[in-house]
């Protein structure tokens, strides 16, 4: 399973994300937006906003730290 997130330093809700992640052991990349103007484009291109963060699990996009898809993206 590829899990990829697109955070900024400052965000409240990607720490929250990532911190979800780590407690059910799920490896993630972290793309910090603010510093990748690349990976800024990218993810914009992914999900349609410039909003963080961003989860893509597999292909799956999802926008904010939304428990509920991110569980079931993940099947847990």
């Amino acid at each position: 399973m590829t899990v990829k997130i697109y955070s900024t330093d400052t965000c409240f809700f990607c720490k929250k994300a990532k911190e979800f992640l780590k407690q059910n052991k799920i490896k993630f990349q972290e793309v910090n937006v603010m510093e990748d103007e690349a990976a800024a484009r990218e993810m914009i291109n992914k999900s349609g906003q410039s909003g963080v963060p961003v989860l893509d699990i597999d292909g799956t996009i999802i926008i904010g730290f939304d428990v509920p898809k991110i569980k079931k993206a993940l099947k847990l």
